[in-house]
């Protein structure tokens, strides 16, 4: 396992890469024993990943990766284990080791990805969770892929544990943190309920913007079909990932919104340039995938949950006050801090409310 760590280390290195030079000389071994003469003799190129110095300092950053791995249950896929996600494979940048935090199965028979702004709207959350609650009701072996991020991702994730079905949360850094500290405990959620955290990065890697970009390609080729919630026009990570699945030959699916919401900007854009289906529903996805689905007679969404009146006077303090602070809000409803913050859970579960960033919340 060493010398694989190691070995996917390599600057730029893919599946179709790394076979190519196992092919030359024989292992991951002796990518890092042979001289450096040796092998770009057998390689035919010559460059920096092949000096001593470089594979040296590697092959140290993978001696460090072994305990960490170990100590913290996480499970490295090489490209040539069979848990290595074959949708994956398909892509050409794909990494040649994924590091995997929990038990979700990446090769599940039906796998979507579900991205979007980190600046949701009410419109895109309620989309969300009334598409993974059809979906979660009608589809087996499923499993939902997002990026952990505020919005649109941490919304997918919620509400695929709200129906308790996996999902794998595709983060830009190393095991050994969590981006956005927010939500950690949503990261430890998805870990308990056989979903995953899941990284090309080793451990010491820190988030930071091209990062975030590359882990887009994992979400993108991990799945058979990506969403795009909501995303403004100009820019942004969801049409990144949407123009890299259309690449990967999936099907990219995008919500519509009016002309004059900004964050609908982008969905009408993909559409129009024939990059996205229009969805509307879970009926839409199914017919287009083509996938084997049960009725959807008797599926009735509870649009007015029945509140309790300690959830009313939450839901009754942010309807007059936009958004509050979780301190705010037990000042002003009496409810003490720890009974409000399971409360605050349950009402997101229940699309009631959004977190933002500063422990603050407001109506969905």
């Amino acid at each position: 396992m060493l010398h694989k760590i190691a070995f996917s280390q390599i600057k730029g290195n893919s599946p179709q890469m790394a076979s190519r030079i196992l092919d030359l000389i024989g292992s991951e071994q002796e990518f890092f024993t042979l001289s450096e003469a040796t092998l770009s003799a057998r390689l035919g190129l010559k460059g920096r990943i092949l000096s001593d110095d470089y594979r040296r300092d590697i092959l140290r950053k993978a001696q460090e990766e072994i305990p960490f791995v170990e100590n913290n249950h996480i499970r490295p896929i090489y490209f040539t284990d069979e848990a290595y996600p074959h949708r994956l494979l398909e892509c050409d940048d794909a990494p040649t080791m994924l590091f995997t935090l929990g038990n979700a199965d990446l090769n599940a028979t039906h796998v979507i990805s579900i991205v979007g702004t980190r600046n949701a709207t009410a419109y895109g959350i309620n989309f969300i969770n009334h598409l993974v609650d059809d979906l979660a009701s009608r589809i087996d072996s499923l499993l939902i892929v997002s990026g952990l991020a505020m919005g649109c991702d941490i919304a997918a994730h919620r509400r695929a544990l709200h129906n308790s079905i996996p999902t794998a949360a595709v983060v830009a850094h190393g095991l050994d943190t969590i981006y956005p500290a927010e939500h950690r405990n949503y990261a430890a959620d998805i870990v308990r309920s056989n979903g995953a955290i899941v990284t090309d990065y080793i451990h010491g890697t820190r988030p930071h913007r091209g990062n975030f970009l590359a882990r887009n390609r994992i979400v993108a080729g991990l799945a058979d079909a990506a969403i795009v919630a909501e995303s403004a026009a100009d820019r942004g990570g969801p049409l990144h990932t949407a123009r890299l699945a259309m690449l990967y030959n999936r099907d990219v699916f995008a919500l519509p919104g009016r002309t004059s919401d900004h964050f609908s900007g982008g969905c009408n854009k993909l559409i129009k340039n024939n990059i996205a289906h229009l969805v509307e529903s879970a009926d839409d996805i199914i017919r287009a995938m083509n996938w084997k689905a049960h009725p959807a007679e008797g599926l009735q969404q509870q649009l007015f949950p029945e509140l309790s009146p300690t959830q009313q006077a939450v839901i009754d303090h942010l309807r007059q006050h936009g958004e509050s602070t979780t301190n705010a809000l037990a000042a002003a409803t009496g409810i003490a801090i720890g009974q409000l913050m399971a409360l605050l859970v349950e009402l997101e579960f229940q699309g009631l409310l959004l977190p933002l960033p500063g422990a603050r919340y407001r109506l969905a």
